[in-house]
């Protein structure tokens, strides 16, 4: 009687295998998480410490919090920082709304052009416009300057609109037959019984649409001519790249300036934390909404 041999992932590892991961793993996060401690250590350092250390600190000999006080004491600092929360609440309310109502229509049926449509959107993914006709779109509409130009355009991804629509067809259809029959419209239909059940994968494109709103530069870098309305992360690279901390307050008399090192820092971590916060409450929607919108369909 021959026996059937269990794949390798399926069996109980060795003490020593176990070992290897572990330390693999370890290795791993600390390779992660190093680089991030020593951007947060090097913003709460003082001058003596970072001339010491060359430029970057691990483990400060002294906390200093002057850095974020220049920041946050700065009216430019602190107006891009609303600027870009702005922008990242708008464009990402805005993109899952054309996104969902997207995916749903392209995911039912008998729906008018259904077939092309969703033709014409799998083919953006292969071919994108490029960033001169965009550019030109956003000049003839006259969004030049304008925050609309940094969240019209890139609103709808492809990408996402297959992953959502993956997702609803994965939804009973007898949910739908049985609220049609109730008489509910389609927009009864998407807010009772798609928009619940679709919580996981509308949290994971959600997220995806946040970072990538809250990371834009290259967008205001274009479209953006008024220093003033720069968001967090143009004004973010103007100071690290071009070393201009002139933006942020001026120290008040007989006080020291916070080091250079330590404002660029300190932008850095500003900068991150919204997503590294944000990131943990998405955690258990993320498996669920991506392996099951990228499965159906």
């Amino acid at each position: 009687m021959s026996t059937v041999q269990r794949p390798a992932w399926q069996g109980t590892p060795r003490l020593g295998t176990s070992i290897a991961r572990g330390l693999g793993l370890a290795l791993l996060c600390a390779l992660v998480l190093f680089p991030f401690l020593v951007v947060v250590s090097t913003s709460l350092a003082t001058q003596a410490d970072i001339d010491a250390n060359g430029g970057y600190v691990i483990w400060p000999a002294s906390f200093s919090l002057d850095a974020y006080r220049q920041i946050f004491d700065g009216t430019q600092v602190t107006r891009s920082i609303f600027i870009s929360i702005g922008i990242t609440a708008v464009g990402t309310a805005f993109s899952l709304f054309c996104t969902v109502l997207a995916a749903y229509g392209l995911s039912r049926r008998g729906s008018l052009f259904q077939r092309g449509l969703l033709t014409f959107v799998l083919i953006t993914l292969l071919f994108g416009p490029g960033m001169i006709p965009v550019y030109l779109m956003v000049k003839n509409l006259g969004m030049l300057n304008t925050y609309w130009a940094l969240i019209i355009p890139g609103a709808v991804s492809a990408f996402n609109v297959v992953i959502v629509r993956g997702f609803i067809q994965g939804i009973p259809g007898e949910l739908f037959d049985a609220a049609r029959i109730d008489g509910a419209s389609e927009w009864r239909v998407l807010w009772s019984i798609v928009m619940p059940l679709s919580r996981a994968v509308i949290a994971v494109v959600g997220l995806f649409l946040a970072v990538g709103y809250w990371n834009n530069y290259f967008g205001p870098l274009l479209y953006l001519n008024d220093s003033e309305m720069w968001p967090l992360q143009l004004l973010m690279r103007s100071f690290v790249l071009q070393n201009n901390v002139t933006s942020t307050a001026s120290p008040l008399p007989g006080t020291v300036m916070p080091p250079q090192q330590a404002v660029q820092m300190a932008l850095v971590v500003i900068a991150t934390l919204p997503i590294l916060c944000a990131y943990p409450f998405l955690t258990k929607h993320m498996s669920k909404g991506m392996l099951t919108g990228a499965v159906k369909g």
